[in-house]
Parts: structure tokens; sequence; C-alpha cells
């Protein structure tokens, strides 16, 4: 079969109200930031790799064998740094993102249960291959509710345990309360999903979280802590081979449903391993139809973040994430002597989301937790944050001088001219 023969996948098409959609938030949250007026070259300077990133991304596109389709989902991805910004550049980003969290869990939390639990048509469904029952809410499938619950447990867990400093005694307990039930509420729609890969990057994130509350802990040396944690896993996998003992107390077998396996199918099919076949490039065409013919559940992804990268982007494009991830890494770290609480909820999120992919590609297209990436790696300047703020403040400054001036001034003279004219009219 030829690639220009080959047909593109539908999801490669699109749909006219998705792309409606899209287009609408991007521009809002365009309107948005240019209403703030950021400092976009202070922004830029300081989020060099994520800039770097998204312009090789766009090169890509022109050696991408479906380059229309390529560009479609090029300005689909550049909502991701948008609506992250619309969050950092708010002056109280703290509290800004508090807010976006707890809204999005009190309405898509609920509705799971309340889908799942009675509405069975509409929060349930079947595998369309195997014919199995999953329990999906308000998500599409049961992989999508495992990693919605994921952030909203890491989200609410952080939230509980650093909400007490910020309120009063009333405000406080109604937040715990709420916190914890949501909290349980995460781990309960978890089971019912059955997802046991948000189970565990949940319980890791919880875990970093907690561990960096620790006074025995010394953030400055958080960058050799990592060090030593990733050599001291290799050498235990390599061992005793406890990763095969994990895999089966999880109740999954050894090649991940496949996904091993499938890794070195795709990996197979890479043409130019330096540039990748372009942005989000690789599952069209014939080689989707090749992978397609083998797999009879018809993957999309590689399940693996790392690898979707390489095959998209390729080596140049994977050292670029890399030098990404090493990028925020050491930016969370130095958060930590001026605010160690998000800095706390940033690293447990950056080690989920890492941890995550995996098993799962996340680093690509529309997904939440490429949002949530580029939450917490944007470096977002004062000068940004507070771009709305001298503005305000000049205006009230100069609305006040003039209405002080207004007090003081002599009255208009055409007015007392006009009453002693009008006096001496018959």
């Amino acid at each position: 079969m030829d690639l220009g023969q080959a047909p593109a996948a539908t999801a490669g098409d699109g749909s006219f109200i998705d792309a409606l959609y899209f287009s609408i938030l991007i521009v809002a949250g365009c309107v948005v930031l240019i209403r703030r007026r950021i400092d976009w070259h202070e922004l830029m300077r300081k989020n060099w790799w994520l800039v770097a990133f998204f312009l090789y991304s766009f090169l890509s596109i022109l050696w991408s064998d479906f380059s229309f389709i390529a560009f479609k989902r090029y300005i689909k991805v550049l909502g991701h740094p948008i609506m992250a910004l619309i969050i950092l550049t708010d002056p109280d980003a703290n509290r800004a993102l508090r807010i976006v969290m707890k809204r999005c869990a009190y309405i898509m939390m609920p509705l799971s249960v309340l889908f799942i639990k009675y509405f069975p048509e509409i929060g349930r469904n079947f595998d369309p291959w195997s014919g199995l029952a999953f329990n999906r809410g308000v998500a599409l499938t049961k992989s999508e509710l495992g990693y919605l619950c994921m952030i909203f447990g890491i989200f609410f867990y952080w939230h509980v345990i650093t909400i007490y400093r910020r309120l009063g005694a009333e405000r406080r307990l109604l937040e715990l309360v709420l916190g914890v039930v949501f909290l349980g509420i995460a781990l309960w729609l978890l089971k019912m999903a059955g997802s046991a890969t948000a189970l565990v990057t949940l319980v890791i994130g919880v875990g970093i979280i907690a561990l960096l509350g620790l006074d025995a802990i010394n953030k400055r040396f958080l960058g050799a802590y990592a060090v030593l944690t990733i050599l001291a896993a290799l050498i235990i996998e390599s061992t005793f081979g406890v990763y095969a003992g994990i895999i089966e107390m999880l109740g999954r077998d050894p090649t991940l449903t496949d996904r091993t396996v499938l890794w070195e199918d795709v990996l197979g099919l890479v043409e130019n391993s330096l540039l990748g076949a372009g942005f989000e490039s690789f599952w069209l065409g014939v080689r989707q139809m090749t992978l397609w013919e083998k797999w009879w559940w018809r993957p999309n992804q590689a399940h693996n973040g790392y690898i979707e990268t390489y095959l998209n982007l390729g080596l140049i494009g994977l050292f670029i994430l890399v030098g990404l991830i090493v990028s925020t890494f050491r930016r969370i770290t130095q958060q930590f002597r001026q605010d160690e609480e998000f800095a706390r909820l940033r690293m447990g999120f950056l080690v989920a989301i890492l941890a995550y992919n995996f098993v799962e590609a996340t680093f690509k297209g529309v997904h939440v937790i490429w949002t949530i990436f580029h939450i917490i790696a944007i470096q977002c300047p004062p000068s940004c944050k507070k771009g709305r703020q001298p503005y305000q403040r000049q205006r009230t400054a100069e609305s006040c001088g003039s209405e002080a001036s207004n007090r003081h001034r002599a009255p208009h003279p055409l007015p007392a001219m006009e009453r002693e004219a009008r006096a001496r009219r018959p």
C-alpha cells in the first residue's frame, strides 16, 4: 500500500464541532492574556525549553506525510500553554489553581458517581472488542476516569493538608470536610474504574507531597535524592527483579497488557530516528494500518509518553522533552525557598506524570495531564503576574486625583454669567 493511498485515521480528520469548540477556547484564552498585558519576551526567556519544544514541533510539520492534519493538531495543542497561563498569570496563582480544580471536581466527580450507580446506561459501557463491561462515569473510557481521579486525588490531598494555614476556623472546617469527602470519592471511583495505573500514580504523587513535608528532608538536596533513588531502583531491580512482583501484585501481566510487545513493533517502524515522523503523525497512514492488521484492539498511541515523543519528534524531540523535564524539576526545587506549599504540589504532580507516562502516552494531543504538566512547568515571572495591577492602580490614582482637583477647583465662570444674563431679562 502506498503511503499516499493509506487513509488517515478518522480521529485525524477531526470533527467540525470539536474544531469550533477548541478554536473558541483558544481565541478566548488569547483575548484574556492580551488584556492582561503580559511581558511575552520575559515569559519566553524564562521558559526557553518549552519554547524550543513548541518551535521544533512546528518545524516537524514540514516533514510530516500528513502536514495539514499535523498543523490542525498543533493548533489544538497550543491550548495547553494558553489555558495554563490564564491560571499562572493571575495575581494569586495558588488561589486560582485551587478554584479551577475544585470547580471541575465539584461537577465531574459527583456526576460520575451518579452515572455509575443510578444511570448505568450513561456511566457504564462495554468494550467493543472484548465485550467486557467497565465503569467510565463522565469520561469516555475507564482510563480517562482513572487519570481524572488521580489528578483530583493528588490535588485534594494537598488541599487538605495546606488549607488550614489560609482560612478562619469556620471556613477551614468546611474546606477540610469537602476535601476529605472528595478524596474519598476519588478513591471509590478509582476502585470502580479498576485503573491500576492511575491508583499507583496517585499513591506516588501523594507520597511525594507527604515526604516533602517532613523536616528531615533537606529541600536543597532534592536533585541528589532523585539521582540516588533512580540508582537504587536500578540496582534493586537488577538484583531482585521486583518489577515482575509488583506487576503481578497489581493483577497485570509482565507485558503490561501487550504494551511491551507493542513497543517493539512501533520502534521497528521508525524510518528517521533523528527527526521522527513529524508532529502527531506517526499514527497515520500505512504505519497505522500495519499495526491495526496485527493488533485486534487497534492502538492509536504507543502507551508510553517517551516512546510516543520519539516516534513523532525523533531523538531531537525526546532530548528537548527531557531537558524540559529536568528544567521543571530544578525550578520546583528552587521554589521551595519562596512558596513551599505550591512547590510540593508541583513536585507531586511532576513525579506522578512522569510515572504515568511509562504506560500511557500523555505528552501529546489534547490531554488533561498534558495541561497539568504545563501548569507546573511554566515559570511565570512577576512582570507577567502583575501585568494588570500597575494599570489599574494608575487609573485609580488618576481618577482620585481628578476628583480631588474638582473638589478644590473654582466654579466655572459660564454658569455665573448665564445666571446674570437671565436676571437682566424682563
